[in-house]
């Protein structure tokens, strides 16, 4: 049987720059036995010495930053400027679930009564398996591979052909830093139907995947026959509405960056802006002011501030959503700017797009873009905007722009989504639960309760001999 070779297409020239071979049937066969046989040990590890391990290669991690930044820059496009950012806070938010992780793993107390001792122990679940994708590789990692480290468990990644090296670069630091041998494992793989089989392995007690629906939905369904729980972080369709009362340029400048920063590839980008119809024009003026100074181009110009999307593919389904749109109705009102006008000629740049006069019938207000797109709605009322924001499959983050902020939380507490940010959007904060509602996932990453899925409870009851 021939071994797949996986290759990375730069998204800013769509030349080849990495080759990597996939998993063999031999080593796919291997991988989750050795997972199996090394949780034996790890899960008798002291969390304090788990704790040690993890701050150590944090902190090698952070002395890597400006070549991590680069390689991430060149494999995924997202300008220089910003890719180390990824990074610190990535660490950031890997201290956090360290701090917290002591806390969170205690023991829990059962009632007091003489001559008995009853307990809860949050124990580790054993093998778990990692599929994240490409467009905050270190981030999304992060999310569920520190509290499943902390928690006793091993780990296998699987990481997008896209951003092949993250996994390799993690694997070192962790080595470096004296994690046992088998503890954290890898393998590469671009076929479905391989990541599917050890998705179905009974050795691996927990499947954590971040992607597309679709493909959540595949290892869903691969681990339906038997039990297994399996988290899910899809994508979304994230509204925000602008109320009348806002400061025009800072709300304008705040839903444009929410909006297209990393090119728009982000699960939680603002992909819906409706307007409060008082304010409408005057705040699509404020978004082309911002627009005109915003720079497409090089990704490794320290000056770029919008890098290409990711594939051919990306590029061909932003077009044609912005198609659909503009032969339904919607008017194109970006302003004039000369990065827009001439994108580099070979990768896969898509100039940032203001749409106006958009509505619900449009795919570009249903279907995840993922792209650098502003699609902005008139309406008339509150009432109006939480109906629209809700009418979606997606419920990930929606958030609400007003200087009445006692306002903004009672719309937000009507709002149907994991995550409502009042006058702020696009940052999942380590001490709240990053959770999909609808279409958009299942299960909890970050916070207390982010530790969740990687522990099972075992309840302890203990009664003293009677003679």
């Amino acid at each position: 049987m021939s071994v797949e070779v996986l290759t990375t297409i730069s998204p800013t020239t769509n030349e080849p720059i990495i080759t990597r071979n996939g998993v063999t049937p031999a080593e796919l066969e291997e991988i989750p036995k050795i997972a199996a046989e090394k949780f034996q040990s790890w899960r008798q590890t002291s969390l304090t010495d788990r704790q040690i391990i993890v701050k150590k290669a944090l902190k090698l991690l952070e002395k890597k930053k400006d070549d991590l930044a680069e390689e991430l820059t060149v494999q995924m496009g997202r300008p220089i400027a910003y890719t180390g950012a990824e990074i610190t806070t990535a660490i950031k938010r890997a201290d956090y679930l360290l701090k917290i992780s002591e806390d969170t793993l205690k023991d829990t107390d059962g009632e007091p009564e003489k001559g008995f001792k009853r307990f809860i122990r949050k124990v580790p679940v054993g093998p778990v398996l990692i599929i994240f994708a490409w467009n905050y590789p270190y981030l999304i990692l992060v999310n569920s591979l520190i509290p499943a480290l902390l928690a006793g468990n091993t780990v296998i990644l699987k990481p997008s052909p896209q951003t092949p090296t993250i996994v390799e670069q993690i694997a070192k630091v962790f080595a470096e830093a004296g994690l046992p041998a088998g503890v954290l494992q890898y393998f590469h793989c671009g076929s479905p139907l391989i990541m599917e089989s050890v998705v179905r392995d009974p050795k691996v007690s927990l499947i954590c995947f971040t992607g597309s629906v679709a493909g959540g939905l595949s290892v869903q369904k691969a681990a339906a026959d038997r039990i297994v729980n399996v988290g899910l972080e899809l994508g979304g369709k994230d509204p925000a509405y602008v109320r009348g009362d806002v400061d025009l340029d800072w709300a304008a400048a705040e839903i444009v960056d929410g909006s297209i920063f990393n090119s728009g590839q982000s699960c939680c980008a603002i992909e819906r802006v409706y307007v409060d119809e008082k304010i409408y024009d005057p705040f699509i003026e404020s978004v082309q002011k911002v627009l005109k100074d915003y720079k497409v181009g090089d990704p490794l110009d320290k000056e770029t501030q919008i890098g290409p999307v990711i594939s051919k593919k990306s590029k061909e389904t932003i077009e044609s959503h912005i198609k659909d749109a503009l032969s339904k109705g919607a008017k194109d009102a970006t302003p004039e700017n000369p990065t827009f006008s001439s994108l580099p000629p070979k990768g896969n740049f898509v100039k940032p797009t203001l749409l106006v006069d958009v509505n619900h019938s449009m795919t570009v207000m249903t279907e995840e873009t993922f792209g650098p797109v502003i699609s902005v709605m008139k309406v008339k009322s509150d009432e109006e905007a939480v109906t629209l924001m809700n009418d979606s499959e997606f419920g990930l983050t929606a958030s609400i722009w007003t200087k009445d902020t006692a306002r903004g939380y009672e719309l937000a507490d009507q709002v149907e989504a994991g995550t409502v940010f009042v006058n702020r959007a696009d940052y999942p904060s380590p001490d709240l639960a990053w959770t999909g509602w609808k279409n958009s996932g299942k299960g909890v990453t970050l916070s207390k309760f982010g530790f969740d899925q990687f522990v099972k409870l075992k309840s302890y009851h203990l009664k003293d001999y009677p003679k």
